[in-house]
């Protein structure tokens, strides 16, 4: 019974979404929401009290020698799989300003209690492991085209890459499996989490709801991946910081877009 409640939902028999099509100017007003409800509800602190141990973490591997520069890359583009997962608290918060309702920080805690967590969770659970096979797919491509021979300093690093034909190979497969990740996890998680915390449709509903959306406005859908993507990786630079910024203005855009896209009766 727990696990039909995960997948089903407590309302799967009585709504069913709605989806409307979305168009790039759309995107630009959820964006300009998304950053309004940022200057309104600041949030940089905590993700800040994540992103530095991260930085700490790489900066101290990088002292002991250059054999972490590979796992950069992956690690940067990654936060787009993981990201709709971390930013489920603003969700929480642009939901609670829009009814006129007081936003703390401490809010976004308030998704513990969601009568939807089991399935937020089991759906974190899985862009987690997505992101997990994108890193150790991003190793092997990595071995097979520049083999597993140690990083002797970052300026050979960066001239193999992008003075070799091995180099290149890595760069346009790379590039290319990591963009069919980060499809498959735009297509399921677009819109799931804030249906999920919005009502308790089930895991089940709140996937096909992003994959008919996907399908509804694919061009405006990839529109969006493209801004995000570019996003986060503007603000991983330099060393991931930038992302105190970005991914909490994402988070409250990625609501007001799930409010523009998606209509539960």
């Amino acid at each position: 019974m727990p696990t039909l409640h995960l997948t089903a939902g407590t309302e799967e028999a009585l709504v069913r979404p709605q989806i409307r099509s979305i168009r790039s100017v759309d995107l630009k007003d959820a964006l300009t929401r998304g950053l309004r409800d940022f200057v309104a509800m600041p949030t940089h602190i905590m993700f800040l009290c994540v992103i530095y141990p991260i930085v700490g973490l790489v900066l101290a591997r990088l002292a002991f020698g250059y054999d972490v520069l590979p796992q950069l890359f992956p690690l940067m583009t990654g936060f787009v799989l993981i990201g709709p997962f971390a930013a489920i608290g603003l969700y929480e918060l642009s939901r609670r300003r829009e009814q006129g309702l007081e936003a703390y920080w401490t809010d976004a805690f308030d998704v513990l209690g969601s009568p939807s967590f089991a399935a937020i969770a089991a759906l974190g659970f899985l862009l987690l492991l997505i992101f997990i096979i994108w890193l150790a797919a991003a190793d092997w491509i990595y071995v097979a085209t520049l083999g597993n021979k140690p990083v002797a300093s970052v300026a050979d690093f960066l001239s193999e890459v992008l003075t070799t034909s091995s180099g290149w190979k890595l760069i346009i497969l790379g590039n290319g499996i990591g963009f069919l990740f980060a499809l498959l996890v735009l297509t399921i998680s677009a819109v799931s989490f804030p249906l999920l915390l919005d009502r308790d449709v089930g895991l089940a509903m709140a996937i096909l709801t992003s994959v008919r959306l996907a399908f509804r406005s694919p061009f405006t859908m990839s529109l969006w991946g493209l801004i995000v993507a570019g996003l986060l990786v503007i603000g991983s630079l330099p060393f991931f910081i930038g992302l105190a910024i970005v991914i909490p203005v994402l988070g409250h855009s990625t609501w007001h877009l799930y409010r523009r896209a998606v209509t539960v009766a």
